[in-house]
């Protein structure tokens, strides 16, 4: 076999690997809707405590995707109450707690339940259709 036979394969295997890896986090993500919530602190523990609509946006400051989402749901949160911001490289606790496995991911709780997760960016119409913002 040719070198660039090699590096062919070994690039196809790592690209695969990388999409398998996506799609795990996708599924293993959306398991979590219908799920009761997980308990929190503060003023985002108790809206969903008392069975209000919570909006959880989980962003890096290191995530590309995020820098351009961020502004978007800082504008909505300002707007809508229920929408948090939870930076994973503050707040680790809060995304294990919610299962966040990679940003941006952004999770709909209503009810005290889980009741949409959006892995990866999303259009600031979809985040508005979400809270009715």
């Amino acid at each position: 076999m040719s070198f660039l036979t090699i590096l062919a394969f070994s690039l196809a295997a790592v690209l695969a690997g990388f999409i398998a890896l996506q799609l795990f986090m996708v599924r293993r993500m959306r398991r979590l809707r219908g799920q009761q919530a997980p308990r929190l602190d503060g003023a985002a523990g108790r809206r969903v405590a008392d069975g209000r609509m919570a909006l959880f946006y989980f962003y890096s400051p290191q995530c590309g995707a995020c820098r351009s989402m961020t502004p978007v749901v800082r504008e909505l949160a300002e707007r809508v109450p229920g929408v948090f911001l939870v930076d994973v490289s503050q707040d680790l606790e809060t995304a294990r707690r919610f299962k966040v496995m990679a940003t941006p991911t952004t999770i709909l709780v209503r009810d005290g339940k889980v009741a949409e997760v959006l892995v990866g960016a999303r259009s600031a119409d979809t985040l508005r259709g979400l809270v009715g913002g």
